[in-house]
């Protein structure tokens, strides 16, 4: 690995000095010279060559091929940037159906507290009811019983004799 960056460098000092007349152009990482010695050298190894020198772009084939990087540099980053939007926009949207979610979950579970009260309450007044009802039959066998008192009462002075007016002087 340190052999081939050697080697770029060594490339990179030998093309600057020997296009500009000894001046040396200002090194960019993603030139289109170093992106064809990068895309040569590996196409070369795939192919199962191991070429040492790579010729040298003219100022023309450069140019255009740094045209070429530049825009797929740039259709690359407006795909990755809408893929991201997209991805955020998703995300958002299954929050926002989350949110809505729990909301109503809370809504169902504060209605089935609230039936649950209310069905309570309506047992308590079922039991009473039951023991109002139980009252009332207790009421009607006290009022038959009360009734056959009274009958029972009634016959007993029916049959007593009538107390007979002594006959005394007058």
């Amino acid at each position: 690995m340190a052999e081939g960056k050697q080697k770029l460098l060594h490339h990179m000092k030998a093309q600057g000095s020997s296009s500009n007349g000894g001046q040396r152009k200002p090194y960019t990482p993603f030139s289109p010279a170093v992106y064809h010695w990068a895309e040569m050298r590996t196409k070369m190894r795939i192919m199962g060559f191991h070429a040492e020198a790579i010729k040298p772009l003219n100022e023309a084939a450069a140019a255009e091929l740094g045209a070429n990087l530049l825009g797929e540099a740039i259709i690359f980053a407006c795909a990755g940037s809408c893929l991201l939007l997209e991805f955020w926009r998703q995300q958002s949207l299954k929050h926002r159906k989350e949110v809505e979610r729990v909301a109503s979950l809370r809504s169902l579970r504060a209605d089935v507290d609230r039936l649950e009260q209310a069905l309570d309450e309506l047992q308590v007044q079922v039991k009473a009811a039951v023991t109002r009802g139980a009252l009332e039959e207790l009421r009607a066998e006290l009022r038959a019983e009360l009734q056959e008192f009274r009958t029972q009462i009634c016959e007993e002075e029916r049959q007593e004799p009538e107390p007979q007016p002594s006959e005394g002087p007058e």
